[in-house]
C-alpha cells in the first residue's frame, strides 16, 4: 500500500506528487498521457518557465518527481477507484498492462475535456492562432483584429476581458449565445462589434488563420480567435459519492479535500474550473500539505468518524 495515489500529471498533480514525495510519503503518480493543453505551443505566466512548451513542461516535472525513491510513476488510464477496507483501491489498464494497487489516500488531478464550437477548421488553428485563455496568451494577439467565438451565456464579460487586449473584436455567438440589449450596450460601449449570424468555418493555410467565414459566405478578416469552449468532468471511474456543483465540479475545501474523508481534488476538475498552470501548481501544493496533516492525524480514523 502507498500512502497516495495521485491521479493525473499536470502541473497540479505534478507539484502534489513532488511535495508529497518531500514529506516522505509514498507515492502512485497514474497519467494517461492525454493532457488538454497538448496543442498548445507555448505556456505563459508560469515563473521561471514562460514560454516553454506545456509538454516540456510536464516532462520536467515528471523528471523532478522520478528522482525520489518514494515515487513511482505510471503510465495508465485508471478506470476504477472504489473503498476498500484499508483505503482506497485504484485500477487502470495501458497496452495490456494492469495497475492494481491500494492507496491510503487519493488525489483527482484529472482536469477536463474539452468541447468547441464546431466549426471544421478550428483545431487546425488551435494552439497557434486560436487559443481559449486570454490570461495565457492575450500578449502575443495584442492589438491584433480578433475574433470571439462564444456559445455560453458569458459571452458579455468574457468579451470585454478579451477586449483589454485589442481595439478590434468582433464576437460571433453563432446564433446560440444569449444576448439581451443590456449586454449588447456594455459591448457597443467598449468598442466591441457583435455579429449573431450563423458561422460556417475558420479560413485560412499553414501561414496562419485569415478569417471567420460565416454560413452566408462573408468572410470577416481576422488574424487569431479566441474561442469559449465548454468542460466536461469524466469521472466516471469514481466510486465514491463526491459532492459536484451543476457543472459537474468537484467541491472542495481551500485545502483540496472533497466531500468524501481520503478523496481530494486539485486542478482544473475543481471550481472554477480551468486556470493558469501556475495556479493548479500552487492548489497541488497546497494540497499535498493537507492530505500530508491528514495522513499524520489519521485518516483512517477521521474516515471510521464518518462512517
Amino acid at each position: 500500500m502507498v500512502d497516495v495515489a495521485v491521479i493525473g500529471a499536470g502541473p497540479a498533480g505534478l507539484s502534489a506528487a513532488l511535495n508529497l514525495v518531500r514529506a516522505k510519503r509514498t507515492v502512485l503518480l497514474l497519467d494517461a498521457n492525454r493532457p488538454r493543453n497538448a496543442a498548445t505551443l507555448r505556456s505563459h505566466g508560469y515563473l521561471t518557465r514562460d514560454g516553454v512548451s506545456p509538454l516540456e513542461l510536464r516532462k520536467l516535472g515528471r523528471a523532478e518527481v522520478e528522482q525520489y525513491a518514494e515515487a513511482t510513476v505510471v503510465q495508465t488510464v485508471v478506470d476504477r477507484v472504489a473503498p476498500d477496507a484499508d483505503g482506497w483501491r485504484v485500477h487502470g489498464t495501458w497496452r495490456g498492462a494492469e495497475v492494481d494497487e491500494a492507496a491510503r489516500a487519493v488525489v483527482i488531478a484529472t482536469g477536463l475535456r474539452e468541447e468547441f464550437p464546431a466549426l471544421p477548421s478550428l483545431r487546425a488553428f488551435y494552439g497557434t492562432a486560436v487559443h481559449s485563455c486570454v490570461e495565457c496568451d492575450g500578449y502575443e494577439k495584442a492589438g491584433e483584429p480578433l475574433a470571439f467565438v462564444c456559445e455560453t451565456a458569458d459571452v458579455v464579460d468574457r468579451a470585454l476581458l478579451i477586449a483589454a487586449w485589442t481595439d478590434d473584436l468582433v464576437v460571433y455567438t453563432n446564433g446560440v449565445a444569449p444576448l439581451d440589449d443590456t449586454g449588447r450596450a456594455r459591448l457597443a460601449a467598449a468598442g466591441v462589434r457583435v455579429d449573431e449570424r450563423a458561422l460556417a468555418d475558420l479560413e485560412g493555410d499553414r501561414t496562419g488563420m485569415t478569417g471567420v467565414r460565416l454560413a452566408d459566405g462573408h468572410v470577416e478578416p481576422r488574424t487569431g480567435a479566441f474561442v469559449r469552449p465548454t468542460w466536461h468532468v469524466d469521472l466516471d471511474w469514481m466510486d465514491a459519492p463526491l459532492e459536484r456543483d451543476s457543472e459537474g465540479l468537484v467541491i472542495v475545501d481551500r485545502c483540496g479535500r472533497t466531500s468524501v474523508p481520503g478523496l481530494y481534488a486539485v486542478g482544473d476538475v475543481t471550481p472554477p474550473g480551468p486556470e493558469q498552470l501556475i495556479v493548479a501548481a500552487g492548489h497541488g501544493a497546497t494540497t499535498a500539505a493537507a492530505v500530508h496533516r491528514d495522513l499524520v492525524g489519521g485518516l483512517a480514523d477521521l474516515r471510521d468518524a464518518v462512517q
